[in-house]
């Protein structure tokens, strides 16, 4: 048996290959589209989802796994091992983490075995994909509980994520400017720039023209980052040829420890539109 079993949700963008080496669970998203309910990444992939958006937003919502989807999980690990980290996107950005808590009381109600600990990871994306993957190879390691949420931690600390969004135009679906300022914006083309940090999205700033938008992101990374070897994720809104070109720009330029491509979670995508590209990015300790 296992010392501890690792758990996130899909809108961690972790890819398919880093889940299976570090037996991730990974519990899903819920996309629903005129009137019928996808589970993220499992009946519908990104590039699907995005499809759906730039077809009929307006047929478009996405929810949270319930504490009963949690709760499945749990019981099903408590078998495989001793405790259980479920880590969650940030508690400031969806109810996700309050039903993975929710699970968890349900769980030791029941006594099913394994502890049983959420960990908010205060990012999103694969901003929390590394901190996840933090925990999972700690795991891997044969780390108790507590060193595999310290591992975690570590990191939650320094991860960054940086993303330029192609259009304005959907921005209002997050309540932070009204619809007609979107509109707006995107007739006169605006690229806007975006952070994540303190577990909220800001916005850090805009610019007119694509190249431009991608060499500020490089240099806002640069900044944060100095010479030290990064751990890096490259994010991408159905735009895989351009995040490609990212990548190879990215491992040219800097200190690359670390570096992967991932599809931008469209669950996020919701408020970004197709055609985002971002980083997410920590410094080695």
């Amino acid at each position: 048996m296992n010392k501890v079993a690792v758990v996130t949700d899909s809108i961690a963008c972790l890819p398919t290959e880093l889940v299976d080496q570090y037996r991730i669970r990974v519990v899903p998203m819920n996309v629903l589209f005129d009137g019928k309910v996808y589970r993220d990444g499992i009946d519908i992939s990104p590039a699907e989802v995005y499809r759906m958006l730039e077809k009929a937003p307006v047929l478009f919502t996405t929810s949270p796994p319930s504490p009963g989807e949690f709760l499945e999980v749990y019981r099903e690990l408590s078998g495989q091992a001793e405790s259980i980290l479920c880590i969650a996107i940030s508690s400031k950005l969806s109810t996700l983490y309050d039903a993975a808590q929710v699970a968890k009381g349900l769980a030791e109600q029941e006594h099913i075995g394994a502890r049983i600990e959420v960990l908010d990871s205060q990012t999103g994306a694969a901003g929390q994909g590394f901190v996840v993957l933090a925990a999972a190879r700690a795991a891997a390691g044969d780390k108790s509980l507590a060193e595999v949420i310290n591992a975690a931690e570590r990191v939650r600390e320094r991860v960054i994520v940086f993303g330029l969004l192609d259009t304005i135009r959907y921005i209002h679906r997050t309540g932070r400017i009204p619809k007609m300022a979107a509109l707006i914006g995107s007739v006169l083309n605006i690229k806007p720039i975006f952070a994540i940090s303190s577990g909220v999205v800001h916005f850090a700033g805009v610019t007119r023209t694509r190249n431009k938008g991608l060499e500020r992101l490089l240099r806002m990374m640069r900044k944060k980052a100095g010479t030290n070897p990064l751990h890096v994720a490259v994010m991408h809104g159905s735009v895989p040829e351009e995040a490609e070109k990212l990548k190879e720009r990215v491992l040219s330029e800097f200190d690359c420890a670390e570096i992967w491509l991932t599809e931008f979670t469209p669950i996020m995508g919701y408020a970004a539109g197709a055609g985002v590209l971002a980083l997410a990015f920590y410094t080695e300790a």
